[in-house]
């Protein structure tokens, strides 16, 4: 009696297994049919798409030859420096400082903390906004230069100290 309840339980997990099995085949040659029909249409269409496919598949070199018009072969010329805006204090601010300022992180003053902030407006607001600038290790912290954000205009993290001291006053 227990070979056939056995043989009984045998069959029927394998059944159970083999239904779970086709189920999931089933699924990912579905989803395999649905991504490459939607995905395919866009792919074609996409221009960035192309000009990286071209890029890839175009020549490895050009050659110049003597006598003839190589300007086609000249580097292109490098795009232009594009200047960093001036950004109101505000903005610099919640972009930029409050990653520090705002939970007090490596000893940064936080924003409205007057007994915090009042030996350092002390100091006078060029040197807060030379320490804000080229960066400043102090007893307190460090304070990396730019908040860490060199891509920000000079004007924009002057703005954004004036701003924290005003608000810290």
């Amino acid at each position: 009696m227990s070979a056939e309840h056995d043989r009984k339980f045998f069959d029927t997990f394998m059944l159970v297994l083999g239904i779970l099995l086709g189920i999931t085949i089933a699924l990912i040659i579905l989803a395999r049919f649905i991504a490459g029909n939607s995905t395919s249409e866009f792919k074609a269409a996409d221009p960035v798409l192309q000009r990286e496919i071209a890029a890839r598949i175009g020549p490895v070199a050009k050659v110049a030859v003597a006598g003839q018009d190589n300007s086609a072969l000249a580097p292109e010329a490098a795009a232009p420096a594009v200047a960093a805006e001036d950004l109101p204090g505000e903005t610099v601010y919640n972009q930029a400082c409050v990653a520090c300022h705002g939970a007090g992180i490596a000893g940064a003053p936080k924003l409205g903390d007057k007994a915090a902030w009042a030996p350092r407006i002390a100091q006078g607001a060029d040197t807060l906004h030379t320490h804000a600038l080229q960066g400043f290790q102090g007893k307190g912290g460090y304070m990396p230069p730019k908040g860490g954000r060199t891509d920000l205009s000079d004007q924009s993290v002057i703005n954004a100290v004036d701003y924290m001291v005003s608000a810290s006053q």
